[in-house]
């Protein structure tokens, strides 16, 4: 027996692992990707995505920032891979057995003369797929260019294809398991924007409002803990709003101007983004006809939402009455969602939007996101919602649906 073949079979913790689904639920989600992999002709498939990782073992832990990643095979249990000093992590939260965790030595973590992926390649080879066709997640944050290139020097005789997304699509209809997990993190939600309309009023400094926010994220709800959502909290106003991804500094809110909030509540992993707008004053009589547009448009997606009908359709219908009323928003209005890890809590695969002519399906989960963002102002009114069996989409949130106004 061979090196790297010694180090697989004798790193042999006792299994400790909390993964927080049963069993039967990742025997169905290798299944899945089994499938897809067959389909594709691929032998061996090496995941990196933190919430693909998370997905397929229950491996949580904040160490992306490194090369890690999962290989998957046809014919046996996963195989975690990763940096020595987080295979105890791995330990204690993969539903694998030890002999299934690998690691590589911390001399290679951002060196100059040897990268993980010449390791990685020497299990590989020792395993015996190192002339097979190997997936790899191409387009995806966390597998840099030289990775890429790393990996096909050190493996010459490999076969590698682009994988994005493989695993992705397999998320994309829900289990029972995790929408209970959706449905806890969306009252998070729901706590986090009670507690801004409660306590935002002019003069408030941004940062102050931001700690309360992560303070309800964070304690939860009725025993439910919260995790740390894949995106910070997203809070412009007045003119700063027409943006959409800014997020807060120590300026204090004023009157006479709209606020969106952007914001999840994550239960292991998993999210319920929630989005409200608060206007402090009287608003005009602009943002008061956006309001009942996109109210309208957001109640006609929702009707279109329905399992059998396309992506485009959500997109067409909310655009309808956003037109009527001269308004035209040039982008997607939804995405799916599920676990995730930062810096994104969308899936990567559907979009909602004109163009995309996915069918949807019972379990399907989006964020029904139709931000406006004009030229100085911007109004936020969004639903995380599921695909039913029949009839409508379901919002897994309930909170009024409107422009909430502070005088």
């Amino acid at each position: 027996m061979n090196t790297m073949t010694e180090q697989i079979v004798q790193f042999g913790y006792a299994a400790e692992g909390r993964a927080p689904f049963s069993l039967a639920e990742y025997e169905r989600r290798l299944g899945l990707v089994r499938r897809a992999m067959e389909q594709r002709g691929i032998d061996l498939l090496f995941v990196e995505d933190p919430s693909n990782m998370a997905w397929l073992t229950g491996y949580d832990g904040w160490s992306f920032y490194v090369h890690q990643g999962v290989l998957i095979f046809h014919d046996a249990d996963p195989m975690w891979w990763g940096r020595q000093q987080d295979a105890n992590g791995a330990v204690r939260t993969v539903w694998m057995a030890g002999v299934h965790i690998t690691h590589y030595a911390d001399n290679y973590v951002q060196s100059t003369e040897r990268h993980p992926m010449q390791q990685l390649a020497g299990i590989i080879h020792d395993l015996g797929y190192g002339a097979k066709r190997i997936g790899v997640e191409m387009d995806n944050y966390y597998f840099s260019a030289k990775a890429y290139m790393t990996l096909r020097e050190s493996l010459p005789q490999a076969d590698l294809v682009d994988a994005t997304a493989l695993v992705n699509w397999q998320r994309t209809v829900k289990s029972e398991e995790e929408l209970d997990f959706m449905r806890r993190a969306a009252k998070i939600s729901e706590k986090i924007i009670d507690g801004v309309v409660d306590r935002i009023e002019p003069g408030l400094p941004k940062n102050e409002l931001v700690a309360d926010i992560y303070r309800d994220a964070l304690t939860g709800l009725d025993g439910d803990w919260g995790d740390y959502p894949a995106i910070v909290p997203l809070l412009p106003s007045g003119a700063d709003a027409a943006a959409s991804h800014l997020t807060w500094d120590g300026r204090a809110f004023a009157t006479g101007e709209a606020t969106f909030f952007e914001i999840s509540g994550c239960y292991r992993r998993y999210h319920a983004p929630f989005c409200r707008t608060v206007f402090l004053g009287e608003p005009p009589d602009y943002m008061r006809a956006a309001e009942a547009a996109l109210i309208e448009g957001i109640e006609a997606g929702l009707w279109a939402a329905k399992a059998g009908n396309r992506a485009c359709d959500v997109a067409n219908a909310l655009a309808a009455p956003l037109e009527r009323a001269g308004i035209e928003r040039g982008a997607r209005c939804g995405y799916p969602i599920g676990i995730s890890y930062p810096p994104d809590w969308g899936e990567r695969t559907i979009s909602l939007r004109p163009e995309d002519e996915t069918v949807l399906e019972p379990g399907m989960t989006f964020h029904f996101m139709p931000g406006l963002w004009m030229e100085n102002w911007g109004l936020e009114i969004t639903e995380s919602i599921l695909i039913r069996e029949d009839g409508p989409a379901e919002c897994f949130c309930d909170r009024p649906r409107k422009l909430y106004v502070k005088t």
